[in-house]
């Protein structure tokens, strides 16, 4: 990690002239929304993505689970005029399991998982036009019990983006994972896509409206997650953006509600 560490600030050293010399780029943040947009950092600059707040609830017959994460956090660092490093990281995840049947109640806390990632953007940088990426990343099992998955995983994402003209922009993100078990010990493919649809209401103001398919052949039992998301992102000058968001489960395999609160800022 401190060789990782090392290495991200000698490209930001060696590009650094070059950052503050060109003109700013547009600004773009991964938050909110499901799908990852293809747009990546320049050079020198730096963005972190804080999730300020996170509620989950996942209920059946037999249980009710509330899961609340706090803090959240992203960053991303420009390497070069198409490339950047991403690290991730939950500070705080609490976990509430009631049984439907008995009435008993479990709880369990606990930081989650280191995440690190490449992304490599192959058209339109700035996320202009027809832009894509391609997005390698490994997560580290950093975490505890609660919200860590026991287990080193990896996946790549595809991010793509159209400009629709007036406002309004076509998102996809496809992607592969060798997901971690269920039992926390080995991996399993899982893969799926996101698609929506961006608009802009205002300058400031900007929305989402999207839909993931994600298939996970996980041995203790295979399982299509099926969500529909809406998100809001409001531009508080060049540089932060606060944003909302709320997914629902379209299917028994999927979480039944999510609702979440975030800010971004850019130096």
């Amino acid at each position: 990690m401190r060789a990782w560490g090392a290495a991200m600030l000698l490209a930001m050293a060696a590009q650094g002239g070059v950052a503050w010399a060109q003109d700013a780029r547009e600004f773009c943040a991964d938050r909110p929304g499901l799908d990852t947009p293809p747009c990546t950092m320049a050079p020198g600059k730096v963005q972190v993505e804080l999730g300020l707040g996170d509620w989950t609830r996942e209920q059946d017959a037999e249980s009710r689970i509330d899961t609340v994460n706090f803090g959240d956090a992203s960053l991303r660092i420009g390497l070069t005029d198409s490339m950047e490093a991403q690290l991730g990281w939950t500070a705080f995840g609490h976990v509430r399991t009631r049984d439907r049947v008995t009435g008993a109640v479990e709880t369990d806390n606990g930081i989650g998982d280191m995440r690190v990632a490449l992304r490599q953007n192959l058209r339109n940088p700035d996320g202009s036009g027809f832009s894509i990426a391609v997005m390698p990343y490994a997560s580290l099992p950093t975490g505890g019990d609660a919200i860590g998955e026991g287990d080193w995983g990896a996946g790549m994402l595809v991010p793509i983006s159209y400009d629709l003209g007036q406002g309004f922009s076509l998102l996809a993100t496809p992607e592969v994972d060798a997901a971690v078990d269920e039992d926390g010990d080995g991996r399993h493919l899982a893969y799926g896509s996101v698609a929506g649809l961006g608009f802009d209401i205002s300058d400031s103001l900007s929305g989402s409206i999207e839909a993931s398919l994600m298939r996970d052949d996980d041995p203790d039992g295979h399982a299509t997650q099926a969500l529909a998301g809406l998100s809001l992102g409001w531009q508080a000058g060049d540089d932060m953006q606060f944003d909302f968001g709320g997914n629902l489960g379209l299917n028994h395999d999927s979480p039944d509600t999510e609702l979440y609160v975030g800010v971004v800022r850019r130096f």
